[in-house]
């Protein structure tokens, strides 16, 4: 299936394309404000699009009603054009409705698209989203969760209102999104955590205490684990590689790599040759550390669908974490000429059936060429 996807490059678009990357073959083109111009020609020939650009931030209310309008009114055009069924996905809010000028904005950018739907014969499906957060968002932009999390790493203490607050995990808002390609019904309301926002404040103080010390707090339910996944993204690159302390005396040394609040999770040691490497794959939610205990490790990671690649040279004679953010492809080389002892630990224990690790290369032109 060929799929045009608006908005690509937004945080919701990142994680929508990283999902179908991750998870199926279709074939995806990416629309954003650099080639919006290309929208009518690359959904002459799609089968679907999913129209994920929006604006909920402007100078004055109108631009934010109108500029809604105005997109989906582009993307209307391009499917009348193509001449053929087109089917349209739309990533609407549950603000439709309140009254408000994004609401009304993102409620008739539905009604034009689901014209412009049944006119090319092809099925129309609005995902109304919630509140949504997770890893990479834009603060002061995307979401308050990733605007909390900005001040509390650099030393300020957000203000905040005792309301209450549903949110979504943007996977899991790409999940309903993806599923929408396929089913049979013209509206997917997708239901998020329940909480306040004091609440969510409360927890990412205590992910700032606790991983301030290299430590994992605790993660009692998927809401969780999400929320931690997404301030430690915020952390990365500047974070690492984090030093652990090493405690000696005339018997030798003793290093504790994982501190973990109400998790034992798994943890496996590896001896990696000179010159090899081992991982090249990333993983969608799992949380995983690498310490180097012996010898000369270069740690090289990749952020999905980009070429940002950062790497880190650790050796074990100063021991240091570090941990990988989610969906950033990831490898580890011994870069020595002695055996290279690494320790990993992962939250989960491994699964077969669902191991959340999918392989790829950090540097896809260098695997090409070996």
């Amino acid at each position: 299936m060929k799929i045009v996807i608006t908005g690509a490059h937004g945080f919701l678009g990142w994680h929508t394309r990283a999902r179908l990357h991750t998870l199926t073959d279709h074939d995806v083109v990416a629309i954003g404000r650099d080639n919006w111009d290309e929208l009518q020609a690359h959904v002459a020939d799609a089968d679907a699009v999913m129209h994920l650009a929006g604006i909920n931030r402007a100078e004055t209310d109108t631009a934010v009603e109108e500029g809604n309008v105005d997109l989906a009114q582009d993307v209307a055009n391009a499917v009348r054009a193509a001449d053929k069924p087109v089917r349209i996905v739309y990533s609407s809010s549950t603000q439709v409705g309140n009254g408000s000028p994004y609401g009304r904005g993102k409620e008739r950018a539905g009604e034009i698209l689901a014209d412009a739907a049944t006119a090319s014969g092809a099925a129309y499906v609005e995902v109304r989203l919630p509140n949504i957060f997770g890893e990479h968002a834009r603060p002061y932009y995307n979401t308050f969760v990733a605007t909390f999390i900005d001040k509390l790493l650099e030393g300020e203490t957000p203000t905040v209102n005792d309301n209450p607050v549903e949110l979504l995990h943007v996977q899991d808002a790409a999940a309903s999104l993806i599923e929408a390609l396929s089913s049979r019904d013209r509206l997917i309301r997708p239901h998020g955590h329940d909480t306040r926002v004091p609440e969510v404040l409360s927890f990412l103080e205590q992910f700032h205490d606790v991983y301030s010390r290299g430590e994992i707090p605790k993660l009692p339910t998927r809401f969780h684990t999400n929320l931690f996944n997404t301030y430690r993204a915020a952390t990365f690159p500047n974070k690492y590689p984090f030093s652990l302390m090493v405690n000696a005396d005339q018997r030798g040394e003793l290093i504790e790599t994982v501190r973990a609040h109400g998790s034992g999770g798994q943890s496996f040691v590896s001896y990696t040759k000179p010159g090899k490497t081992r991982g090249e794959h990333y993983h969608l939610s799992k949380i995983e550390r690498f310490v180097v205990i012996s010898g000369k490790a270069r740690i090289s990671l990749r952020k999905v669908l980009t070429d940002e690649v950062v790497d880190f040279d650790v050796d074990g004679t100063k021991p240091a974490v570090i941990d990988m953010p989610t969906l950033w492809v990831h490898n580890i080389t011994n870069i020595g000429e002695e055996d290279l002892i690494t320790m990993f630990w992962a939250d989960q224990l491994f699964n077969p059936a669902a191991p959340d690790t999918y392989w790829e290369p950090v540097r896809p032109a260098e695997s090409k060429e070996a």
